[in-house]
């Protein structure tokens, strides 16, 4: 099975020698779908969402939040944010895949490949 807990975390960033308006500071609201691969426990549960979101909160969210993010990522585009949220979670969490909406319509999906 594959379960996935969505977040939000609203973050400022700008792109270092890009040619474009993302050279200039801006901020997003990004959307994360961090999704699970198991089989379920005696209880029912993959991992139960409690658990999910505590893990998340502690490693990422309340990184990434409120946060300039070029403090924390090098050179911060969806996807380096992606595989940075990765490494992140990687050790604590059964990772299937990550998706993070840099914008309503424009995101990044990752599976570790």
């Amino acid at each position: 099975m594959i379960i996935t807990k969505i977040f939000n975390f609203e973050s400022a960033h700008k792109l270092e020698n890009y040619d474009g308006n993302c050279a200039n500071l801006h901020g997003h609201s990004y959307v994360l779908h961090v999704s699970i691969q198991g089989k379920t426990n005696s209880e029912g549960f993959v991992l139960d969402f409690k658990d999910i979101k505590s893990i998340v909160n502690e490693s990422i969210i309340f990184k990434l939040d409120h946060s300039f993010l070029n403090k924390v990522i090098e050179r911060p585009t969806a996807e380096n944010i992606v595989l940075w949220i990765w490494s992140q979670l990687k050790d604590r969490l059964k990772l299937y895949e990550l998706r993070l909406y840099e914008t309503a319509t424009s995101y990044v999906v990752y599976n570790g490949d």
